[in-house]
């Protein structure tokens, strides 16, 4: 029997903490190692299987697309591309879509986007503000955008162009603004970060100062949208509008995509300003499609807040009976739970032994973003584990 994980040592560059687990099969929320093992999966590909494993829908749109047109280029028109535009610009509040490989490239592109509109619009203006504890994808422009110095520390010099100020914070944000600034670039909610949800006020106060600026507002909803926070994209929760909106992760249930989002008035490319060779291909906006109308058509935002809710719940408890549990905090089913010391690692171990699949977040927090089909059973079965796992921590 082939050692994968010996294998993994000799032929792929070391970049990942990877947990001791070889997956061989998922389905729904469940997966299972190339031993037999069973796993609760309350990873779900870092919140990107939004419809869990194998979903029928997903899969069918996959089989079908694959047996019609797999890849052209963008020098012609797609029907599975199109139709997934007008599917996300129908039901958002932005006016143009453009689609890329991943979360990365869609936060390259809007940031592309953000420079051309200062460059037309703001005499020039090309500085975007970001803030601190924020993620925006792993290529170079990205991590320098990201405010967090530990993904930034091995590749100087960083590309410039990037302001980071406090997270939570709007005067820092209108402390950072200057003639140089075309637009700020936050996640509603961090999820790389900690799951830090912001202030009520501080989203519809950040709108507010990009209009007196005449700047924009970039949200990067790569892992807060597709229902993942309880409504098909979180802004919404906010009572603003983006005026760029970035999404992948959920976008496909597991396939690589990831989309630009814009008003008409921000949408300001021009023919080979901007592009990408298997970007929008008909076979990852067939699934993406699928994906995004299953789930708009079931309510699964809707569904997402009510389990969410219940999970949330049930890690309270777990705090009330666990001091050592310093805070529970998310929304819809993007949650942290905290504890006063770094041990996030020795709980990682020992959910996995009891057959449950989570996140460390940091070193002392545990991340839970499980796929958005999860019934309340499936919590329960994960609270029980949990609760093994942490009361492991104290024996």
């Amino acid at each position: 029997m082939t050692d994968w994980q010996e294998l993994e040592k000799e032929y792929y560059m070391q970049t990942f903490e990877r947990v001791p687990l070889t997956i061989v099969r998922g389905e729904g929320a469940r997966v299972w190692d190339d031993k037999g093992g069973e796993y609760l999966d309350f990873v779900a590909g870092w919140a990107v299987n939004s419809l869990g494993h194998c979903h029928p829908v997903v899969t069918k749109a996959l089989t079908e697309q694959a047996q019609m047109l797999i890849q052209t280029s963008n020098q012609f028109y797609t029907v599975p591309q199109l139709r997934f535009a007008q599917l996300l610009v129908e039901n958002s509040c932005l006016d143009k879509v453009f689609f890329a490989n991943s979360g990365a490239e869609a936060n390259e592109g809007a940031i592309k986007l953000a420079r051309r509109y200062g460059q037309l619009k703001l005499n020039g203006a090309y500085e975007i503000i970001t803030t601190s504890g924020s993620f925006h994808g792993r290529t170079l422009a990205m991590v320098a955008a990201t405010g967090q110095p530990k993904f930034q520390q091995s590749y100087p010099p960083l590309p410039t162009g990037f302001v980071n100020v406090e997270y939570n914070n709007i005067e820092a944000i209108k402390s950072a603004t200057t003639e140089r600034v075309c637009a700020v670039m936050v996640e509603p909610i961090q999820g790389e970060g900690g799951v830090n949800l912001p202030d009520d006020g501080y989203l519809p106060a950040l709108r507010k100062w990009c209009d007196q600026k005449g700047i924009l507002l970039i949200l990067d909803e790569i892992q807060t949208g597709i229902g993942r926070t309880g409504t098909l994209f979180a802004y919404e929760q906010y009572g603003l509008e983006p005026d760029i909106m970035t999404l992948a992760k959920g976008l496909a249930s597991g396939v690589p995509i990831g989309a630009v989002l814009a008003k008409n008035s921000s949408a300001v490319f021009a023919a080979g300003e901007h592009g990408s060779t298997f970007g929008g291909n008909p076979l990852a906006c067939a699934a993406g499609y699928a994906v995004v109308k299953f789930v708009i058509d079931n309510d699964i935002a809707g569904r997402a807040k009510e389990v969410g809710q219940y999970l949330i719940k049930g890690l309270e408890g777990m705090k009330k009976k666990f001091p050592f549990v310093t805070e529970v905090r998310g929304r819809g089913l993007l949650v942290a739970m905290e504890f006063d010391s770094d041990i996030a690692q020795p709980l990682v171990m020992a959910c996995l032994e009891r057959g449950l699949l989570v996140n460390k977040l940091k070193p002392n927090a545990l991340r839970f973003m499980p796929p958005l089909i999860i019934g309340k059973s499936e919590v329960d079965e994960a609270l029980g584990i949990l609760d093994g796992a942490l009361s492991s921590a104290i024996s």
